[in-house]
């Protein structure tokens, strides 16, 4: 199955990725760079684009989706007409005035914006919208963390988007619209507290720290919790790792921190040094951001996963470098000396130009093309089917070691940093490689698995095994024991990636409140001899108790119990709130590991989006993407799980989650004034978030059963009870719709995560709200007329 189709595809293994390989669920991360001039902007099977019929035309959608994230004058440059136009338009639909939208804010919603336009624009729109060129688009679209196969590998067949003079019916829909919002939205549309407000709080310098933990010597590592994913190097202003941020990243136990790398975006690439522009630069900045994590006690890591593959184009002045070709593009093969070379010496320049990096993490069998046995094809290169796969995979690590070892001086001051680490993560080995893999590695290594692979699980009775990406299952998994076991005898370092904040079960909340889950999880790796921890991919680097427990528990000669550690925690955090929160902690933790856990469900199920998802009156006919779109794909949301028990199991989510919400609210004092108090509120914001995205699911799943089960019925009995469900449902999802909207507004926290920026927005869960009431007004009476 082709790279750029496989995602799609719910619970798919291993087995039907690439041939050869390991049970491998999908991850997600940066693609290749490209060279502008040789790609164009995809468009796949270019399908009509889903419907929107509360709206009452397209150029109305236009306007209500972006109203909160591009200013007036740009969405009136789109669409040909002036600025008062677009004004009008809002103030008529219910919008009220648009919130100041600072040209940072618009930088960080690329990717919100992109994905809400998707279904309404067509490229040439898209591109003033965005006020880019062709190029960068293309780029984003392939380079930003799979953008394209979340968006469902095509863009959708839109027609142009144009302004209009308002008919008298239109204007009745309008004033509809605005009616419906004022009667469900009193307080208005917008957010009162702006969008990516978080940035600068956690930026803020000097900022009173909520906690601070006892150093640490194993290795505690995350992601930044508002980084831009593409090329953060090229633009400081947009730091991702401001002091205040790493700061109280260090108060809560983290002592490193990563970005992305591309090496040829770091060093000169001889074969086509245009790709290489600006790499002077970044290199600049990365040493400007390695010296000041420094000061705060952290180490930066590099994520190397390399080297890129490159279009076939480039092979035609390079053939001699080719190696597996997959699609369009093929492998640099690293058993040519030159790729080696360059590998090398790429390596060491940077290590040279930045002496305070921490290290370097690679995967060798990612989704990406890289080396040639990365997808278990490396038979098809003249060069690499002379060599076993696990000397290619494990002299891709070795590579990277040499260019390490030779940047380094031959007397070393005692106040230098240590020396740069590779930490190589065997996610994607195939099993059957990984014995002969770890044996080659070289000394300096250190071997890093996802400590819950391989587990197996039982919900619902439905047996399974997890992948990766789970909080409600709690290792470590055989697999990563038994990978740590073969390190430790050649005496390598190990290491577990874990999730302790979020994961993709959810991960639209800064952190999954689950604790007991996470600190369970930390004692059994204390148990296991494991110290050194990841604690998440590009997602969960928000500042948290979670961060707090893992501390808590892997700090050196740490003996304390989970009850132990988690009081102590609550403690610091909430002062005379912590038994309260304890008890919701236990109620929360226990909920969450009733979710119908497959990686499958939790890149397609609608949990990312909750409330904000739209509901259709018929099968929209689209499949659910990764982590982008879940239309109403039911057979994907549910994965191996009988549409039954994914209910029943989301359900038992749902009302732990109320449950603990309840024992939260209980204990809030009616004005909040100590810091104990405000904790408290941000605790239940949270939660109460976690609640609602569950109830959503519930509701959502409910909602197309009865849709399509009242398709197929023949009488006005069996079409009764439907018809009774489905207004309930409705009318539920509208009060969701309501509760969460507050809760946004009041916590801009709520529906961001770093890959994908703002899943929905507060005007998102107005739109539902229209939506639903398009479907009670109009689609169930004509229901209903169906069976008089």
């Amino acid at each position: 199955m082709k790279r750029r189709n496989f995602i799609q595809v719910a619970g798919v293994g291993a087995a039907g990725l690439w041939a050869g390989c390991a049970a491998t669920p999908p991850r997600i991360e940066a693609v290749g760079a490209v060279p502008a001039k040789l790609i164009k902007l995809p468009a796949g099977n270019a399908p009509a684009p889903v419907p929107a019929p509360h709206f009452p035309t397209r150029f109305h959608a236009f306007v209500w989706r972006n109203w909160p994230l591009v200013p007036a004058p740009r969405l009136a440059k789109v669409v040909a007409c002036r600025a008062s136009d677009i004004e009008r338009v809002a103030r008529a639909m219910g919008l009220g005035v648009q919130p100041r939208i600072t040209e940072e804010a618009q930088r960080r919603s690329h990717l919100t914006v992109i994905r809400r336009n998707w279904h309404l624009l067509p490229y040439d729109q898209l591109l003033v919208l965005l006020d880019w060129s062709p190029e960068q688009l293309a780029y984003t679209l392939r380079e930003d963390d799979f953008l394209f196969i979340k968006l469902g590998s095509h863009k959708p067949q839109c027609e142009p988007v144009r302004w209009v003079p308002p008919e008298a019916s239109i204007t009745a829909r309008e004033e509809g619209m605005a009616r419906i919002v004022r009667e469900n939205f009193p307080e208005g549309v917008n957010s009162r507290e702006p969008l990516f407000n978080f940035v600068k709080s956690l930026s803020a310098k000097n900022a009173a720290l909520p906690i601070t933990v006892p150093s640490s010597s194993g290795l505690r590592l995350c992601y930044s919790y508002f980084a831009l994913y593409g090329d953060p190097l090229l633009e400081p202003e947009l730091d991702p790792y401001p002091d205040g941020y790493l700061a109280q990243l260090a108060a809560t136990g983290v002592n490193a921190v990563w970005l992305q790398a591309v090496l040829h975006k770091l060093a000169p690439f001889p074969w086509q040094p245009e790709l290489s522009a600006r790499h002077e630069e970044r290199l600049k900045n990365l040493r400007q951001l390695a010296t000041r994590a420094r000061r705060h006690g952290l180490a930066i890591y590099l994520y190397l996963n390399e080297p890129r593959s490159m279009p076939l184009a480039f092979f035609e002045s390079h053939a001699e470098l080719k190696g597996v070709v997959q699609g369009d593009h093929a492998t640099l093969c690293t058993s040519h000396v030159e790729v080696q070379q360059w590998m090398r010496d790429s390596v060491e320049l940077i290590c040279r130009s930045v002496p305070a990096l921490g290290g370097f993490f690679t995967i060798t069998a990612s989704e990406n093309l890289t080396n040639c046995w990365s997808h278990g094809t490396g038979a098809n290169c003249p060069r690499c089917r002379l060599r076993p796969p696990a000397e290619i995979i494990a002299g891709v690590n070795a590579i990277i070691v040499e260019g390490i070892r030779r940047a380094q001086p031959m007397e070393k001051n005692s106040n230098c940093p240590p020396a740069p680490q590779l930490l190589a993560w065997d996610w994607g080995w195939n099993d059957a490689w990984a014995p002969d893999i770890i044996s080659r590695l070289p000394p300096e290594c250190a071997l890093m698995s996802v400590s819950e692979w391989s587990l197996p699980i039982e919900r619902g009775g439905v047996k399974s095994t997890v992948g990766e990406y789970s909080i409600s299952s709690i290792g470590p998994g055989p697999r990563a024991q038994r990978h740590w076991q073969l390190a430790r005898q050649r005496g390598l370092r190990v290491i577990a990636k874990i999730q302790a904040n979020v994961s993709w079960e959810l991960s639209a909340v800064p952190y999954i409140p689950a604790l007991e889950n996470v600190a369970q999880h930390a004692a059994n790796l204390r148990a296991a001899g494991v110290e050194d921890v990841m604690l998440g991919w590009t997602l969960g680097g928000h500042p948290s108790p979670n961060l707090e427990i893992v501390q808590a528990l892997l700090r050196p000669g740490a003996t304390n119990s989970t009850s132990e550690a988690l009081r102590e925690v609550a403690t610091r955090r909430f002062g005379p709130h912590a038994t309260t929160v304890l008890g919701a902690w236990h109620q929360f933790s226990a909920a969450f590991s009733e979710f119908p856990y497959h990686i499958g469900l939790a890149y397609s199920g609608p949990q990312q989006l909750g409330p904000a998802n739209l509901l259709f009156a018929q099968p929209s006919g689209y499949q659910a993407t990764m982590v982008g779109f879940p239309y109403d794909d039911l057979v994907a949301w549910r994965a191996i799980y009988p549409t039954p028990t994914f209910i029943a199991q989301f359900e038992k989510v749902a009302e732990g989650f109320g449950s603990g919400v309840a024992t939260l609210r209980q204990a809030l004092p009616a004005h909040p004034v100590t810091g104990a108090d405000r904790a408290l509120v941000s605790e239940l914001s949270v939660a109460s978030a976690c609640e609602l995205h569950f109830r959503s699911v519930v509701n959502q799943s409910r909602f197309v059963v009865a849709r399509d089960a009242l398709a197929k019925v023949a009488t006005s009995t069996e079409a009764a009870p439907l018809l009774t469900e489905l207004e309930r449902l409705l009318q539920s999802e509208i009060r969701l719709a309501q509760q969460l909207h507050a809760g946004q507004c009041a916590d801009a926290r709520i529906g961001f995560e770093a890959s994908n920026q703002y899943y929905y927005v507060p005007g998102d869960l107005v739109e539902k709200v229209l939506n639903a009431r398009e479907l009670l007004d109009r689609w169930l009476p004509a229901q209903h007329a169906r069976w008089p």
